[in-house]
């Protein structure tokens, strides 16, 4: 009989896991997913922002590229288009393809006399966000 009594000792020692191994797996589990959703939260807004980033230098360097060319600033943002950009590209954070345009200033007629080179007609010089609110850096949209 003693030996029915220490197998059956024996067998209650080494079935399953106890509570608080239990708690510990599970806490383990919870923290983990935690990181996990706070990382994923913020995913579409890192993408939005890196493409935001992407499109306004393609922009800018459009601007540029056709400046070298025609010496001349862009009337609009269309003028670009087909031979800089195929198409003007969205605005991934306000999902628009409305743009803030910033245009260069005309030298007034009496600069231009002097300088032919120079230019008398405003041109895009730059485009930036019309997005309202801030990057997850700090840095505004506006001032990208």
């Amino acid at each position: 009989m003693m030996t029915l009594n220490s197998k059956a000792g024996e067998r209650r020692s080494q079935s399953g896991f106890s509570l608080i191994e239990l708690l510990v797996v599970v806490t383990i589990i919870g923290l983990l997913a935690g990181i996990a959703v706070i990382q994923v939260r913020y995913a579409k807004r890192k993408a939005q922002e890196a493409a935001l980033k992407h499109n306004l230098h393609a922009m800018r360097s459009a601007i540029d590229n056709f400046y070298a060319d025609k010496q001349r600033f862009p009337n609009d943002l269309n003028e670009l288009v087909p031979n800089y950009l195929r198409k003007i590209p969205p605005d991934p954070i306000t999902e628009t393809e409305d743009w803030d345009i910033i245009m260069s200033d005309p030298i007034d007629e009496e600069n231009a006399e002097t300088d032919p080179e120079a230019m008398t007609q405003p041109g895009v010089i730059d485009v930036k966000s019309k997005a309202e609110g801030t990057t997850l850096d700090g840095v505004a949209y506006t001032e990208l």
